[in-house]
């Protein structure tokens, strides 16, 4: 069967909601059958322009505060780079064009008087559609909010925009962030989003929009959630740098699957960016409690400039414990590896205790209720036909065994705690194998090696340890697409696992600009 096709492009002018005054903004949702062919020769202002957006969030930052560029005109290029790009990209869904121009020259004109927002002052970004925007469609999508306009921003969001971020628009996410499976980001509202260096292949999910347009250069950050591997997923697959942070450094408040209930402790949000030092950047402004959030601890995220990577005690490994990963997998981790064996670390290979059994009893756990957290969503949102990779299906188990089951994933996370003790870093595959291609299935099928063992990103959501994702290399197996390491550190050693993300990126040049 062929692919799914998102609905054509629409326009969304003046919608309301619940009282709001008339918001005007457009819905950028692209029509990815019709994508358009570059000219064989670009032109030198369309090649300036990508240079401008290929600059890291820091660097640009510097450029508007230093008044080399205004922030009109790097508006105005991502844009044009969004314009571009997104018709084959469908990763940009919604954007607010008129109030971004607006608030760019806002911006400008405080600039020229002396006075500046903060650190983002100025500079564009997008968000993933799972976060409340105010006065900017947010769908999370699902049907039921396919004209959804808040009004108030997520915390992360308000966060970003108060240190001077300007909002560009919203990035395609599957539904509830849950609903994409194999295809990566999907849903029937915007259809599905594709990867930046071929467009056969997945973007990942679930923030599969948000690293798929950071990578492609049209936007310099988004903001993403990670339930399983949603922020790691998309920084691997798309070539860029992402991180989930510790549970309980930022606020999930805004987001359409928040915080509390059973399965509060499966999600966090964090950014991506192309380079790692905005990791770092954006980090010391998402960090700590909004008093709302009540995961959320007052824990000061420490400076990645300041860690001794020499002394770092490090553990590696290739293996999820029922799967090996792919030869091209294992060598780029003893590559990782090396690059740390040549500071002097102390490295071992070594991984947590019972990972697989940890897996194992997350997956039973999540359909401990048959499902009905998923289908409470739908309800509450006016949902009544749901993507068809979400979910639904489940086994309710007794509460004795609901709690039995919290009981045994405890117990696994305080060994793993006790054994982590030993380490400062982790270094492991981000995935067991290269970016795949879509398929048609939205479910992956049990006997795939992706479905064995669980991968290797969710048992971090479980444990809530920081884990990021940075490109180191680029693949064979599926020539072209980049290819990402994951690095692990304790808890609330944030700092540390940037530091050595950026190691990483030094050694291998990072981001590269893809071919679209």
């Amino acid at each position: 069967m062929g692919l799914p096709q998102p609905p054509p492009a629409t326009d969304h002018d003046q919608l309301h909601h619940q009282g709001l005054s008339r918001r005007r903004f457009i819905a950028g949702t692209a029509a990815t059958g019709a994508a358009l062919a570059f000219a064989p020769m670009r032109s030198a202002r369309a090649a300036a322009g990508d240079a401008l957006t290929s600059k890291s969030v820091t660097e640009i930052a510097a450029m508007i505060a230093s008044k080399q560029v205004t922030s009109v005109d790097v508006v105005k290029a991502c844009y044009a780079r969004i314009d571009a790009v997104n018709p084959k990209l469908n990763a940009v869904v919604a954007t607010c064009r008129e109030r971004a121009l607006a608030e760019a020259a806002a911006a400008d004109t405080l600039l020229a008087s002396g006075k500046s927002l903060g650190p983002l002052h100025g500079v564009p970004f997008t968000i993933k559609d799972s976060f409340d925007t105010a006065g900017v469609v947010s769908t999370g999508g699902t049907l039921g909010r396919k004209d959804f306009v808040p009004g108030k921003d997520a915390t992360v969001v308000a966060r970003v925009r108060a240190a001077g971020g300007i909002l560009l628009g919203k990035t395609n996410t599957p539904e509830f962030t849950l609903g994409g499976n194999a295809r990566g980001t999907y849903n029937l509202i915007h259809g599905q989003t594709y990867n930046p260096y071929n467009q056969a292949y997945t973007p990942s999910g679930s923030s599969g929009g948000a690293g798929a347009i950071v990578a492609a250069g049209g936007a310099y950050f988004d903001i993403g959630s990670d339930y399983g591997g949603s922020i790691r997923g998309p920084a691997f697959v798309n070539g860029i740098a992402g991180i989930k942070p510790t549970l309980g450094r930022v606020p999930r408040t805004g987001h359409i699957v928040g915080y509390g209930g059973a399965y509060d402790f499966f999600q966090e949000t964090g950014p991506l960016a192309r380079r790692v030092e905005d990791l770092t950047l954006l980090m010391s402004l998402l960090n700590g409690p909004d008093f709302s959030d009540a995961t959320m601890a007052p824990v000061p995220i420490g400076d990645p400039a300041k860690v001794n990577l020499k002394s770092l005690r490090v553990a590696w490994y290739t293996s999820n414990g029922t799967i090996d990963a792919s030869s091209e997998t294992q060598a780029l981790v003893k590559q990782c590896v090396a690059y740390f064996t040549a500071l002097g670390c102390t490295v071992k290979q070594d991984q947590p205790p019972k990972m697989r059994q940890l897996w194992e009893i997350r997956q039973k756990y999540e359909g401990a209720d048959d499902r009905a957290h998923i289908r409470a969503l739908l309800k509450k949102h006016g949902t009544t036909q749901a993507s068809p990779g979400l979910r639904l299906d489940g086994e309710e188990l007794p509460s004795a065994d609901f709690t039995r089951l919290l009981e045994e994933m405890d117990a696994i996370k305080s060994e793993q705690l006790a054994w982590v003790e030993g380490y400062d870093l982790i270094i492991c595959p981000a995935a067991n194998m290269a970016p795949q291609k879509i398929p048609a299935e939205f479910v992956r099928p049990p006997n795939s090696p992706a479905a064995a063992g669980g991968g290797y990103t969710s048992q971090y959501n479980t444990n809530g340890w920081p884990a990021g994702v940075v490109r180191a290399g680029t693949s064979k197996d599926e020539p072209g697409m980049p290819l990402g390491i994951q690095i692990v550190g304790q808890p609330w050693r944030d700092d540390v696992v940037l530091a050595a993300m950026a190691h990483v990126e030094k050694q291998t040049g990072g981001w590269q600009l893809p071919p679209i």
